[in-house]
């Protein structure tokens, strides 16, 4: 008989990643709807995506679909390993399993970071930056850096 992974290994390893799958799933289905709020531990933390409101919400949404996809494959792994078998088998499926997680969660994280930089991106480029600005002449698009007299190009004359 071949031999195979403890059961105390099996289950402390299997709880982890169906621990992982839930806040996985969890986080995608709140950055799905829009629920998820900017805070210290969950949800795409950039520096893109923590610049606003609206470029947390967008991240995570854009996120949620690879987030959700990361959280089946660590539900199926930790599964897999709960369910045991030769040993080699337990420790290919752990492996292939952190591989997809991390993979995957990177790859939500990476679309969410560029979702959320095209939100900063749009904004006006003075937006509040140039205490001396003319509001009305000096900060309407198009206007930044006109005639030489912004050096800065944030739209301040």
């Amino acid at each position: 008989m071949p031999p195979t992974v403890s059961l105390t290994l099996r289950l402390v390893l299997g709880a982890a990643l169906l621990l992982a799958a839930v806040a996985l799933l969890v986080v995608a289905v709140l950055g799905a709807r829009g629920r998820l709020r900017r805070n210290p531990w969950t949800g795409v933390r950039t520096r893109a995506s923590l610049a606003s409101d609206e470029a947390f919400t967008l991240a995570n949404r854009v996120a949620a679909a690879p987030l959700a996809a990361a959280g089946a494959v660590a539900g199926l792994g930790g599964v897999a390993v709960l369910a045991g078998g030769p040993a080699a088998l337990t420790w290919t499926v752990l492996l292939v399993t952190a591989a997809g997680v991390l993979g995957l969660t990177g790859l939500g994280g990476a679309l969410g970071d560029r979702a959320a930089r095209r939100v900063t991106a749009s904004e006006p480029a003075c937006a509040g930056a140039c205490a001396g600005c003319d509001l009305v002449a000096g900060c309407r698009p198009g206007t930044a850096g006109a005639a030489g007299g912004d050096p800065a190009g944030v739209g301040c004359a």
